[in-house]
């Protein structure tokens, strides 16, 4: 039997509830044209570099084809995508792999949202036109050690000095860092105490600034994450961004990031699933295909249920962001709801492949492993959880 890579048409796209309708001819063209990328380039060439903890710059590079690089933003050549446009984007490349989409995600999520959202002016037009041609790679440096789930009381500071700010601190898990030449570090002001986000451009050359990748991870593991030192590290005044004094001002970034995730979670189990459901029509046991048996029968059902409520919470959820609605409540409650099921489903599919499952040429091993990293980032699940709670009672039960 062929492995999956060979199947015709895998990603035909299911959609037991059409979706489909939903969508705009323009919508629909973006969508496929991504998932045709994920089908030539993703899918033929990401295991080496997953197995191997490499960054796959072969396949990274040409996303600049695509016409998808800064999300919602519009200016200096961005792509102007409206939530439904870029909903879809998270989705087909969730499908195809969770490192490429994180990569994406962060460069012209986070980076290149907390530019265009939080920036003037001058600093868009200094840092977007690079970032849109992906000549400059960015990241976002907001988790620290010892600063997890509690993010606001970041640790690290800045403390004027001269003409800018001196950073000192340190910065972990930080998506896309080493490859990084636009590196957004939050750090709170010594004197005021008011929260701020400093580019440091070309941060491997910086001094003051050692980045060090991070090894040993179980999934997306094609994507770098790297500890960042920050040994009084000097950024002029304006490269602080000019739109940001409090947590809650950037918090607007990270409501937008989940609203991707959320997306990228419901891509991955739908990956998953449609390629159980072509091996179990395909692999024949006991003289007939295992699809034909109730256990996997049970199995794709489980499968295909929740992917269907994924996708009607996300076309959900884009209605609400594009009239002004989402909120950190309904944002989160999309990603608490899509990233546990995302596990859940990737499981199952797994399951469905019996020994096969566990071999990466078959891709959803490594799908699986890629949703568990989906359901501890961008706020682990039982802090969305708590979030959706408070928005609920109006009481905070974080501590």
């Amino acid at each position: 039997m062929a492995n999956l890579t060979e199947a015709a048409s895998v990603y035909d796209g299911f959609d037991f509830y059409q979706v489909d309708m939903h969508f705009s001819d323009k919508q629909k063209a973006l969508r496929q044209e991504v998932r045709d990328f994920v089908e030539r380039e993703v899918i033929p060439n990401i295991n080496p570099y997953w197995e191997m903890a490499e960054f796959p710059w072969e396949i990274a590079r040409k996303i600049v084809n695509l016409p998808i690089i800064g999300g919602p933003l519009f200016e200096h050549d961005a792509a102007g995508l409206d939530f439904v446009e870029m909903g879809l984007v998270m989705y087909e490349l969730g499908k195809g792999d969770g490192s490429i989409s994180t990569f994406y995600g962060v460069h012209s999520g986070l980076a290149m949202g907390s530019i265009g959202m939080l920036g003037d002016e001058e600093q868009k037009a200094r840092w977007l036109p690079e970032m849109v041609k992906l000549e400059k790679i960015g990241a976002f440096g907001l988790t620290e050690p010892e600063v997890g789930s509690n993010a606001a009381q970041v640790k690290t500071t800045a403390r004027k000095s001269g003409d800018g700010f001196v950073l000192s601190g340190a910065k972990r898990w930080i998506g896309n860092a080493s490859i990084s030449d636009i590196l957004i570090i939050w750090a709170r002001d010594e004197d005021s105490g008011d929260f701020g986000g400093f580019v440091i451009e070309n941060p491997g050359e910086t001094e003051g600034v050692a980045i060090k990748d991070i090894w040993g991870k179980v999934g997306k593991r094609a994507v770098l994450n790297a500890d960042i030192r920050l040994d009084n590290v000097f950024v002029p005044k304006e490269n602080r961004l000019a739109y940001v004094k409090r947590f809650r001002d950037m918090a607007q970034v990270l409501g937008v990031g989940r609203y991707g995730v959320a997306w990228e979670a419901a891509g991955v189990a739908a990956g998953a699933f449609e390629l159980a459901l072509k091996y179990t029509k395909a692999r024949e046991q006991f003289g007939k295909p295992i699809a034909g048996f109730q256990l996997i029968q049970q199995k794709l059902v489980e499968m295909a249920t929740e992917v269907t409520l994924m996708q009607t919470l996300c076309l959900q959820l884009s209605h609400l962001i594009n009239r002004g609605l989402l909120n950190a409540g309904t944002a989160s409650m999309a990603k608490y709801n899509n990233a546990r099921k995302a596990r859940y489903v990737t499981q199952l599919a797994r399951e469905c492949l019996g020994g096969n499952g566990i071999i990466i040429e078959n891709h959803i091993a490594r799908l699986m492993l890629d949703a568990e990293i989906i359901y501890t980032y961008e706020g682990t699940n039982e802090v969305n959880l708590l979030l959706v709670g408070r928005e609920l009672t109006g009481l905070n039960a974080f501590v």
